[in-house]
């Protein structure tokens, strides 16, 4: 079997790819909702790829995974390695999970990052509001995260909230660009709201917290746990952009409430460093666990946080690490070093989900949950055949057994979605 062509698409502002070959197999990947931008980074790869036969994945993956970089940059190379692993389980008539090594667990525990309501502000109130509904949800998850700190609207909804200058008041859209052209006619031409928020301005601010931020930050997270009790997890998203100071200072008084972990409080989202020594500090100043990892791409980059001992739980994307066998790899290298796995995910789409409940089913014990991801614009839900229904059951998804990743585009529904340049997507 031969690699004959690599398209990629944009479907509803998801960057979808799919491998072609010469034996009418085909494998379909996905990269994050958030990187509209990313069809020419992939096709970058084309060249690379064609001639080399899928189902050698490792072969063909040594070609192109040295070309990759830290989030976004990634994303490329994982989407075609998630594509890679469709097409050879396709051939082999096998689930994904069966040429990872197999099952070590028949249905998978997620946890909540994308079906969450709106929030009108960053109050207590309004923390508490955000996780009744939460809680209520029909997915019924065990574990629910916030973004809280630096990763939510604290900064700028809170008078003083740090010593520093707020970066670009106004915010940042994630599609600015994209979603101004959105047409009604045309709906793969964007969407009307972007994924995670109208407005990111958070990611770029850094600096020492006011005590009345602190002690704002301390009062949601108190208002949260009243809700949530010993019934559902909590874990909080912070960052990136707290100092080490304040993270062991937020860590410390937050130890009697039992948080689940506290994630990318120094570095993260699209930052292409790892910088596992501050982290090491916070780590052994507190019982409350601490998390990183989503951007960081391939092992090798994880080795100072494991072999320093910087984290407790790490949570790498199958969409930016490198794909899902690097995932795995990542998994057992983490319990070589007694590390936990939560998989980051929240913009992956549902070939994304797919992935992430193959990898996820193959990995060690110290594997908590993944971060469950939606189908965003909702009509994704149309389009893609072979999901149970429901996903989700008590906060678990049971592991399908169909070949490759068990799911594909429905054509004829897919292509009224596609851009007008990209209608030879399925040829």
């Amino acid at each position: 079997m031969k690699i004959t062509d690599l398209k990629c698409t944009v479907l509803g502002n998801n960057p979808v790819i799919r491998i072609s070959t010469d034996a009418g197999i085909c494998g379909l990947g996905q990269a994050e909702i958030a990187k509209y931008y990313l069809k020419p980074h992939v096709l970058f790869y084309r060249d690379f790829i064609l001639g080399e036969d899928p189902t050698d994945v490792e072969r063909v993956m040594l070609k192109i995974r040295r070309v990759g970089a830290f989030k976004p940059w990634g994303s490329a190379v994982s989407a075609i390695e998630m594509a890679l692993w469709d097409i050879a389980g396709k051939a082999a008539g096998l689930p994904v999970y069966k040429l990872l090594g197999g099952k070590v667990r028949d249905r998978v525990r997620i946890y909540n990052g994308a079906v969450r309501p709106p929030m009108n502000g960053a109050s207590p109130q309004d923390f508490a509001d955000a996780m009744t509904k939460m809680k209520a949800a029909k997915e019924g998850f065990s574990i629910i995260k916030q973004g809280i700190a630096f990763h939510s609207k604290m900064v700028t909804a809170v008078p003083d909230f740090f010593y520093g200058e707020i970066a670009n008041e106004q915010g940042i859209s994630f599609h600015s660009q994209r979603a101004n052209a959105v047409s009604d006619s045309n709906p793969g031409d964007g969407v009307k709201e972007s994924w995670g928020g109208s407005h990111r301005s958070y990611d770029l601010n850094r600096g020492l917290m006011t005590e009345r931020g602190l002690k704002h930050v301390i009062a949601c997270v108190e208002a949260m746990k009243d809700v949530l009790g010993d019934e559902v997890g909590l874990a909080l998203d912070c960052g990136p952009g707290m100092v080490v100071p304040d993270a062991i200072r937020l860590a410390k008084a937050l130890e009697p409430l039992n948080i689940m972990w506290l994630e990318d409080m120094i570095t993260g989202d699209y930052m292409p460093y790892v910088q596992a020594d501050l982290y090491r500090e916070v780590t052994r100043s507190t019982s409350t666990p601490i998390h990183t990892g989503e951007q960081i791409y391939l092992a090798q980059n994880f080795k100072d946080l494991f072999e320093k001992q910087a984290i407790n739980v790490v949570g790498p994307d199958p969409c930016d690490v490198g794909g899902i066998a690097e995932l795995k790899r990542v998994a057992e290298y983490a319990d070589l070093h007694g590390i936990l796995i939560a998989p980051h995910g929240v913009g992956d789409g549902l070939i994304g989900l797919a992935a992430l409940v193959h990898v996820s089913a193959t990995l060690p014990k110290n594997y908590i949950a993944f971060e469950y991801p939606v189908g965003n614009p909702e009509w994704w839900y149309d389009i893609v055949d072979g999901l149970p229904e429901p996903i989700v059951k008590d906060g678990f998804i049971d592991v399908w057994d169909t070949p490759g990743l068990g799911v594909e585009l429905n054509v004829e529904k897919s292509k009224p979605y596609l851009p007008e340049e990209d209608k030879d997507f399925f040829d």
